[in-house]
């Protein structure tokens, strides 16, 4: 699976939104400023190219369809996130997220409860 740029990825996530779409459907999801509709399409195109989606034809329209589900994608960028910053250590990352104060301590005893109960099973 190719990785996606940041816009790829906020027209798949419109796409994940939708399911299937024709070009126009997605440019009116983005928000201003909108890119030109053939730049648009064209990008619409690397995705499928890049094997994210499929399309359907309707004489001289094309409405796409998703080939990758959005949590298939989330699992692959995590973990190539965590092999590349972290170490692929989930430690190194609670640690990174607990000194950048991005988890509260509510959310730390949920962690815990669910490795309590994780080890129970």
């Amino acid at each position: 699976m190719e990785e996606l740029t940041a816009n790829e990825e906020q027209i798949m996530r419109i796409f994940w939104k939708l399911e299937r779409a024709i070009v126009r459907d997605v440019l009116d999801q983005l928000p201003e400023p909108k890119p030109p509709y053939t730049t648009l399409a064209s990008s619409v195109k690397v995705l499928e190219k890049k094997g994210y989606l499929g399309h359907k034809s309707y004489g001289k329209t094309n409405e796409y369809f998703i080939l990758v589900q959005e949590n298939e994608y989330r699992k692959k960028s995590f973990n190539t996130l965590m092999k590349n910053f972290f170490d692929g250590s989930v430690e190194n990352v609670l640690s990174f997220l607990v000194k950048e104060k991005k988890v509260s301590e509510k959310e730390l005893e949920e962690l815990q409860k669910m490795i309590d109960n994780y080890e129970k099973k």
